[in-house]
């Protein structure tokens, strides 16, 4: 208990001396410390892979589902759709967020072992909103304006925690870049998108040719 409220009054410095991006939200203690057991499990099951960008090859292991992204021909490759068991978790993100959970139509569940890292990006432009929950382990997300300045460094940040979830959505989504510190325990990342109102008149446009 003392630890979660540590872990809580850090997070409010942090917030009142750095501000967070317009359009990132937070939420502490999404799903239950059961929930997260329940996840954890069906996670050890995954098929995990190490992530693949061009020539080298990431620490982070990853399964994808709702499409997978091809860094090496720059493309979107089929691959298969969200489970049944994390559609339980979608409902939840989507009620958090006000929007309706079908429209998570991609989603990634990635393994940060220690000292794993994730450098400066935004998500790709075929997604609109961004969603994520965090398991096992906490993970710092730094923030940068976009397009970034020659060096520029980290503008603010939050420590993610454990059951806790985050939306990036409007201006963080556009207009900021974020990146994830190297992970000092293992952690765990479920990270779901809604497509964009483009991506989606195009995939139609597909179905109907």
């Amino acid at each position: 208990m003392r630890s979660d409220l540590n872990a809580r009054m850090a997070q409010q410095q942090l917030f009142e001396t750095n501000p967070l991006p317009a359009g990132f939200v937070y939420r502490q203690e999404l799903i239950s410390p059961d929930d997260e057991v329940l996840l954890l499990e069906e996670i050890a099951r995954l098929p995990l892979q190490e992530s693949r960008y061009r020539e080298w090859t990431a620490k982070r292991r990853i399964v994808s589902f709702g499409g997978q992204y091809d860094f090496s021909h720059s493309r979107m490759n089929p691959s298969p759709p969200i489970p049944p068991f994390l559609h339980p978790l979608c409902n939840q993100l989507g009620r958090w967020a006000g929007i309706d959970p079908a429209l998570f139509m991609q989603a990634n569940v990635t393994e940060y072992r220690a000292g794993t890292q994730l450098g400066w990006h935004r998500d790709l432009p075929d997604f609109e909103i961004v969603a994520g929950v965090s398991l096992q382990g906490v993970a710092r997300m730094r923030f940068r304006p976009y397009p970034p300045a020659v060096n520029a460094r980290a503008a603010c940040a939050i420590d993610l925690q454990p059951r806790s979830a985050y939306l990036i959505r409007d201006i963080a989504r556009w207009k900021w870049q974020h990146a994830i510190s190297p992970t000092k325990e293992l952690r765990y990342s479920l990270t779901f998108r809604t497509l964009r109102k483009s991506a989606k008149a195009e995939e139609v446009s597909h179905r109907a040719d």
